[in-house]
């Protein structure tokens, strides 16, 4: 038995964990086409799913308390750090197994800046709708969840995205409070990681037809939401660092803030009180755990739900783009492949795993790329306007 170097790929909240294990002749590793043994001192990659099935950890909640905090500290920039990729290592592909890195070459996810002729020629004749997270996305993470708030230049860029293209914000925050983040009332906002979606104030130039769109699937949970919302200010509240945000129609536990060393005593306070709440599931996402309602909900199901009413749910000239940062937003990207439209753009400086076909660092270059995004329509309506004015031209020319 010997031991060896694993990076954990967790799949659901795309996070790498570098750990050791001991490795047995018929081990964990084996697969149904064997592959020649690792080198002493590399890393191989499995799924997280599949290295706790086979090392017979307890289900327990014990076990579940410890996944939990295993999962919170390997999405701390310290840990990443230490699991093979440094920072400025960007570039990632996907093989069979999870997550392998190839001499730092981006194959299967690059830069949507470096391949925006290619996603704009992919989008000629149709419809493109805009889908966009906020914090990771359109503002940078901070410590203060209340202070994330999105510069002028970014505000200004969404404002003309919004000229020409549909374009909705995609959020875990509760919808009201993202909209004071954004303040463009011409939007369609989607809160609650999809599940309370309200579209423009303003009216749209982009929907077909004139009824107002409200989505609220998970009404009838506000009461328990506001009743576990309490549970866990009280549970949390000696807890230095801890913030726990009220989302309307989910909860998030900030732990951004929290020291390290109190990860196990805030996750076994969280797990206390959803163990009184069987409708109720724990998902995580960038130092946050996110407590939200069981039913089958959630970011792809918002951006389908805001293509329907838009009037493009079966429509083949449509082009949606959705770019995010989180777990929460892979559900989104899975959307896409799935349909076979569009594209999801992944907003990361580190190696993950993801539905999304090309990738942005931070939200310098997202605002970058929306610029491009709209310096290029504007280019195509100015072409389309000279060719019919051309065209007149010729009309009349041919009629003297």
């Amino acid at each position: 038995m010997t031991n060896q170097n694993v990076v954990v790929s967790d799949g659901k909240s795309g996070i790498n964990m570098a750990i050791t294990v001991a490795v047995a002749g018929t081990s964990l590793f084996n697969t149904a086409a064997q592959k020649p043994p690792p080198a002493p001192g590399t890393y191989i990659t499995i799924s997280k799913k599949k290295l706790l099935q086979n090392l017979d950890i307890n289900t327990g909640g014990g076990a579940r308390i410890n996944a939990w905090v295993d999962s919170m500290r390997a999405s701390s920039p310290t840990h990443i750090k230490s699991a093979v990729i440094s920072d400025d290592q960007t570039s990632w592909t996907n093989n069979d197994v999870g997550n392998i890195w190839i001499d730092h070459k981006q194959i299967h996810h690059p830069s949507a800046l470096d391949m925006f002729e290619q996603i704009t020629n992919a989008s000629k004749g149709k419809q493109i709708v805009m889908f966009l997270d906020y914090d990771g996305t359109l503002s940078p993470i901070v410590d203060d969840p209340d202070r994330a708030f999105m510069s002028e230049s970014m505000r200004a860029t969404v404002r003309k995205l919004a000229r020409y293209f549909p374009t909705a914000i995609v959020s875990g925050r509760c919808r009201d409070k993202v909209y004071s983040f954004v303040r463009l009332a011409e939007l369609y906002y989607a809160g609650s990681h999809g599940m309370d979606i309200k579209g423009p104030s303003k009216g749209s130039k982009h929907k077909k037809g004139a009824q107002a769109v409200l989505c609220q699937p998970a009404s009838e949970y506000l009461p328990m939401i506001d009743e576990v919302y309490k549970a866990l200010l009280e549970v949390t509240k000696d807890t230095p660092g801890a913030k726990v945000e009220n989302n309307k129609f989910c909860l998030s536990v900030h732990f951004r803030c929290v020291d390290e060393k109190k990860w196990t005593e805030l996750a076994k306070q969280v797990g206390s009180v959803l163990e009184g709440y069987p409708d109720l599931r724990l998902t995580q996402g960038r130092k946050v755990l996110e407590i939200r309602p069981t039913i089958k909900w959630d970011k792809g199901k918002a951006l389908e739900f805001l293509l329907e009413s838009l009037g493009y749910a079966n429509c083949t000239d449509v082009f949606p783009v959705y770019i995010g940062d989180d777990r929460t937003d892979e559900d989104a990207f899975k959307v896409l492949r799935e349909r076979g439209q569009g594209f999801g753009i992944l907003v990361s400086k580190t190696p993950k795993d993801t539905n999304a076909s090309y990738s942005l660092q931070e939200p310098s270059e997202v605002m970058a790329f929306l610029r491009c995004l709209v310096d290029w329509k504007k280019l195509s309506l100015r072409r389309q306007f000279i060719m019919r004015r051309r065209l007149e031209e010729i009309k009349m020319t041919l009629s003297n």
